[in-house]
C-alpha cells in the first residue's frame, strides 16, 4: 500500500509539472520572457548532472524511477534554466565499455566502492592504518549485481522519467577514465598492462591514449574473434565504445582525467619536459600519436559527441610538456567540446592554475561552446566539496563565473554547458542540502554574469604557443614559463577573468573599434613582424593601454623602440632588489631577493631600458647580480599616443621544481614573489588593489572584477582573513553595495570573508571616513533602482547607472527623503574614459540616486 501511495505521489507531481510545461497563450510568453529576461538571454544550452550508480541502492524498475524523479527534482529550479538536461553516468572506470561483449545479460563491474579498487589488498581487506588511496571499501553491505541489460533499463528510465519531470530534452554520456579510481579493471591492470603508462597514481597506473594492444583471445562486441596483436587503443576503444554506446541508448561520452590530451594529466613533467629539461626531439611523435589516437577513434565511432575533463594545467603547459596539440584537436573536426575549469581548486586552493587552465583552453574552441563544472560531491573518496572542501563558500562559483572570453566578433561569450560533479555523495546519498544551497549562488553568478571586458584582459598567444612547438623549438620554456607565471599573479591577487586569443583581437577590434577602452590588456611580447605586433602597436599609439610580461628576444624593433628596452647578456639565480616598488604592506618586510631560474622563467634575466634618460619612462623595479643591474618593471607613455601607455613586466616564475606533481612556489619569507609586480604595475594605469597583512607567509587573496549591465561586480577567495585589502579605480575608490568602507588615502579599505561577491555602481574621490552604500526599496512609479551613499565629505562621487538608461531617468538627491519632492541634486555627465558614468561634486552627508 505504501508503494502504491508513493507512486501516486510522483505521478501527480509529474503531472503538475507536464501541465506547467504546457501553459499556452499569454501566461506561458510571460514565464518565458521572464527567465530569458533573468539570465540576459544566456540560458544553459545545457546542464549536466553527473552520478554514479550508487543510488540505485535497490534492483527493481520502481526504485529506479523513484531515485530518477528525485535526481530531477532537487535541481529543478535550475534545470529551466536549461534547453536540455544531461546525465553523465560514472557507471564503472570506463572498463565496462572495454570489457562489452554485446550480451545483456553479462556481468557488470561498476563503481560500488570508496576507495581505490585496484591495489594489491582485497576489497575491505588488510591493515586498518591503509588510505582509501591503498585499498578500497562497498559503499553498501550487499551492494546489487547489475548486468548490462540493467543498465539499459536505468538509462531508459532517467530519459523517460526525466523529460516527464522537467519538459525536456535529456541525454545520458557514459564516462572513460584512464585511472585505477572508482572500479575494479582487469582489462587495464591484469589482462593489458602494455596501454598503462602514465603515472599520475602510481607507476604506470593510467592508459596511454595512443598504446597498442597486445592480442586477446576473448570476445568483445566489436571483436568478437578476439583482439588482434598490435591493434591500436584508439581503434579497439573507438569500436567498443560505438556499440556500447548505441546498444545501451547512450548519446555521448566524456573523457576524463586528461585522457586524449597527453600522458601525464596532473603534473608539471611529462613525455617533453622532464623536470630539468625539455626533450624538443619528441614533439612530433608525441603530437602525431596524439592526433592519431583522435582520427582512430573517430574512425569507429564517428558520430556520438565527446565531451572531455582535460587535464589539471593549462593550453600552455600541457603543450610544453607534454606535446598536447589543442590546436589541431581544436580543428579536427571531432566533435567534441572543450575541457572545462578543473575541479582540483577545491582540493589544493590553486584558483591560479584553474583560472590559467580555463582561460586558455577557451581562449580559441571549436565553436562558441564550452562548459562551466562545479565539484559538489564525489562518490568515491568520502568528501562532498560543497560541505566539506568549500566550507559550504561559493569562492569556487563565483571566481570561475566571473570569467568570460571574447570571440572574433567582439562579443562576450559565457559557458554554454554547466556541470555538477556529482549529484550523489560516496555512500549514494544525494542529501536535499547540496542544490538547495548551491543552486542560489549559480543563478546569482548567473544573473551577474560579465557583459563587457573586465577591467584587465588577458590576450593569450594561443596560435603563438603551437606555432613555436613547430618552428621554434628553443622557445619551448618561454611556453611553459608564461601560464605558470599567470597562475602565480592571478594566486597572488590579480583580477583577470577576461581572455582574448591573439588571433582574435584584431578581428574585434575591427568589428567593435572601443571594445578596450575600459580595459588594460595584459600580452606577451609580440613577435616580430606578426600581424599582433601591429595590432597591438595601433592600440597603444591610439590610446590604449597594456601590460607586456615575459622575454623579448623575439620582439621587433618597432616594439623594443616602444618599450624602450634593450635586451643584454643574461642573468639568472639569486639577485638583489634594488629599487623596491611595493603597493602591499606587511608587518614583515618582503625580502629584498628574488630567485630567477631560467628554465622555469623562459630564460635569463636580459632586459633593461635602453634610454635612461628617456623623460616618458618610469623605473619601477631593478634587480642586481653583484655589479650587473636588470630592470625588472617599468612604465612608458608618449604624447603622441592620446593618452596611450604600455608598462612592461620582465617577469621571474618564482616557482620551482621538487619532483612533486606541480611546481612549488618559492618560500617567500625567503625569495620575493616577483609575480606579484604585475598586479603593482596596474596602479600606474589608474588600478590599485593592494593588501595589508602580517607577513609574505600569508596567502594571499585571489581576486576578480568583471562588467556587467555597466556596473562592477567584484569576487574573491580570501584563505587568511585577517588581511586587510585596498582598492582605488580611475573612477575612484570603489564603494561596494552593502558594505562600509573606511577610507584611508582615498582608497577604500575592507575586511572580507573567506568568500565574497559583491556589486559596485558607486565610486567616490575622498581622502578619509566611513561611507557607505545601501540598497533602497523603488516606492515610486518609474524607478528600478535607489540606491544610498553616505557618510560623505566634500566628496565627487561617479555613478554607473544599468546599461540603456538615459541621462533624464536618472535622479540624484541630497539629505533628503520620501517623497523625494526635496533635495534634487544638478549632476553632469561622467568622464568618457571611465564610460557610462554620471557624477557629482563636493557632496557631503547622504546622497540617494535613482533610475
Amino acid at each position: 500500500m505504501m508503494m502504491i501511495i508513493k507512486r501516486l505521489k510522483l505521478c501527480w507531481y509529474v503531472l503538475f509539472l507536464f501541465l506547467l510545461s504546457c501553459q499556452t497563450g499569454t501566461e506561458k510568453n510571460h514565464t518565458v520572457s521572464l527567465i530569458d529576461s533573468s539570465l540576459k538571454g544566456q540560458s544553459f544550452h545545457n546542464i549536466t548532472l553527473e552520478a554514479s550508480l550508487k543510488p540505485f541502492k535497490e534492483k527493481s524498475e520502481p526504485y529506479y524511477r523513484k531515485v530518477a524523479a528525485e535526481m530531477f527534482m532537487q535541481w529543478h529550479s535550475l534545470l529551466r534554466h536549461a534547453d536540455t538536461i544531461s546525465v553523465m553516468l560514472w557507471t564503472s572506470d570506463g572498463s565496462e565499455i572495454l570489457n562489452y561483449s554485446g550480451k545483456p545479460d553479462q556481468p557488470l563491474e561498476w563503481a560500488k566502492y570508496i576507495g581505490n579498487p585496484n591495489t594489491e589488498h582485497e576489497i575491505g581487506s588488510g591493515p586498518q592504518e591503509l588510505s582509501l588511496h591503498e585499498r578500497a571499501y562497498l559503499y553498501l553491505e550487499n551492494p546489487p549485481d547489475f548486468t548490462y541489460k540493467d543498465l539499459k533499463i536505468i538509462v531508459s528510465i532517467l530519459k523517460e522519467t526525466g523529460e516527464s519531470i522537467t519538459g525536456k530534452p535529456v541525454r545520458i554520456g557514459a564516462t572513460f577514465d584512464p585511472g585505477p579510481e572508482f572500479a575494479k579493471s582487469p582489462f587495464k591492470y591484469e589482462k593489458h598492462p602494455e596501454i598503462l603508462e602514465g603515472s599520475a597514481m602510481g607507476e604506470k597506473s593510467f592508459v596511454f591514449s595512443y598504446a597498442t594492444l597486445n592480442a586477446d583471445d576473448e570476445s568483445y562486441a566489436g571483436y568478437p574473434d578476439g583482439i588482434p596483436a598490435n591493434t591500436p587503443f584508439g581503434t579497439f576503444f573507438g569500436r567498443q565504445s560505438q556499440h556500447f554506446l548505441t546498444d545501451l541508448g547512450f548519446d555521448y561520452i566524456w573523457f576524463s582525467n586528461g585522457f586524449g590530451f597527453g600522458m601525464e594529466p596532473w603534473s608539471s613533467t611529462g613525455t617533453i619536459f622532464t623536470g630539468t629539461g625539455f626533450d624538443a626531439e619528441k614533439l612530433p611523435d608525441t603530437r602525431e600519436k596524439i592526433i592519431n589516437f583522435w582520427n582512430l577513434f573517430r574512425a569507429e565511432c564517428p558520430d556520438f559527441r565527446i565531451e572531455t575533463r582535460g587535464t589539471n594545467l593549462s593550453a600552455g603547459i600541457d603543450l610544453a610538456k607534454d606535446g598536447v596539440d589543442l590546436k589541431a584537436i581544436y580543428n579536427g573536426g571531432f566533435n567534441i567540446l572543450p575541457p572545462p575549469n578543473s575541479p582540483w581548486a577545491a582540493l589544493d586552493g590553486d584558483f591560479g592554475l584553474e583560472m590559467v587552465g580555463y582561460m586558455s583552453r577557451i581562449s580559441e574552441l571549436p565553436d562558441d561552446r564550452y562548459i562551466f563544472r562545479y565539484y559538489t560531491h564525489d562518490p568515491w573518496w568520502l568528501n562532498s566539496p560543497w560541505l566539506d572542501r568549500y566550507g559550504r563558500e561559493p569562492h569556487d562559483i563565483y571566481l570561475p563565473m566571473a570569467v568570460s572570453r571574447i570571440n572574433e566578433k567582439g562579443e562576450i561569450t559565457l559557458p554554454t554547458h554547466l556541470n555538477f560533479l556529482t549529484i550523489d555523495d560516496s555512500f549514494g546519498n544525494m542529501p536535499t542540502q547540496v542544490p538547495d544551497e548551491v543552486i542560489p549562488h549559480i543563478l546569482k553568478a548567473r544573473y551577474d554574469s560579465p557583459t563587457a571586458p573586465g577591467p584587465l584582459v588577458w590576450v593569450y598567444p594561443f596560435d603563438e604557443y603551437h606555432a613555436w612547438v613547430h618552428n621554434q623549438q628553443e622557445r619551448l620554456p618561454e611556453i611553459y614559463y608564461g601560464d605558470w607565471y599567470i597562475r602565480q599573479a592571478i594566486n597572488n591577487g590579480l583580477p583577470l577573468n577576461t581572455v582574448i586569443s591573439t588571433g582574435n583581437f584584431g578581428k574585434a577590434l575591427s568589428e567593435k573599434p572601443g571594445l578596450f577602452n575600459q580595459s588594460v590588456l595584459l600580452s606577451i611580447v609580440p613577435d616580430a613582424g606578426s600581424a599582433y605586433e601591429k595590432e597591438l602597436i595601433s592600440f597603444i599609439q591610439q590610446g590604449g593601454q597594456a601590460v607586456i610580461y615575459g622575454p623579448a628576444d623575439y620582439a621587433g624593433e618597432e616594439f623594443l623602440a616602444m618599450l624602450n628596452l634593450e635586451n643584454v647578456s643574461p642573468l639568472s639565480g639569486e639577485l638583489t632588489i634594488s629599487r623596491n616598488y611595493r603597493l602591499d604592506a606587511l608587518q614583515q618586510a618582503d625580502p629584498a631577493v628574488i630567485r630567477h631560474e631560467a628554465l622555469f622563467s623562459g630564460g635569463g634575466l636580459r632586459s633593461t631600458v635602453k634610454n635612461k634618460q628617456d623623460a616618458s619612462t618610469k623605473l619601477l623595479a631593478q634587480a642586481k647580480q653583484a655589479s650587473a643591474a636588470r630592470d625588472m618593471a617599468w612604465i612608458r607613455s608618449h604624447l603622441d599616443w592620446s593618452g596611450g601607455k604600455i608598462a612592461y613586466v620582465r617577469g621571474t616564475n618564482s616557482s620551482h621544481f621538487t619532483g612533486k606533481r606541480l611546481l612549488e612556489p618559492d618560500d617567500p619569507t625567503r625569495y620575493f614573489t616577483s609575480p606579484n609586480y604585475l598586479r603593482y604595475v596596474l596602479s600606474e594605469l589608474g588600478f590599485s588593489y593592494a593588501t595589508d597583512k602580517n607577513s609574505p607567509a600569508v596567502k594571499s587573496p585571489v581576486l576578480s572584477i568583471s562588467r556587467s549591465n555597466n556596473g562592477y561586480f567584484f569576487a574573491g577567495y580570501v584563505p587568511n582573513t585577517t588581511v586587510k585589502h585596498r582598492f582605488k579605480l580611475a573612477p575612484g575608490a570603489p564603494v561596494l553595495l552593502g558594505y562600509d568602507t573606511g577610507l584611508e588615502n582615498g582608497h577604500s579599505v575592507y575586511h572580507f570573508p573567506t568568500s565574497w561577491n559583491r556589486e559596485c555602481r558607486v565610486f567616490v574621490e575622498q581622502v578619509n571616513g566611513v561611507v557607505s552604500c545601501k540598497e533602497m526599496h523603488s516606492g515610486e512609479l518609474g524607478i528600478s533602482r535607489r540606491l544610498q551613499v553616505s557618510g560623505l565629505e566634500n566628496a565627487t562621487v561617479r555613478i554607473f547607472p544599468d546599461d540603456g538608461i538615459s541621462e533624464d531617468q536618472i535622479h540624484f538627491y541630497l539629505n533628503a527623503g520620501y517623497p523625494w519632492k526635496k533635495g534634487q541634486l544638478d549632476f553632469q555627465k561622467g568622464e568618457e574614459a571611465f564610460g557610462n558614468n554620471y557624477k557629482v561634486e563636493g557632496v557631503s552627508g547622504t546622497l540617494v540616486v535613482s533610475w
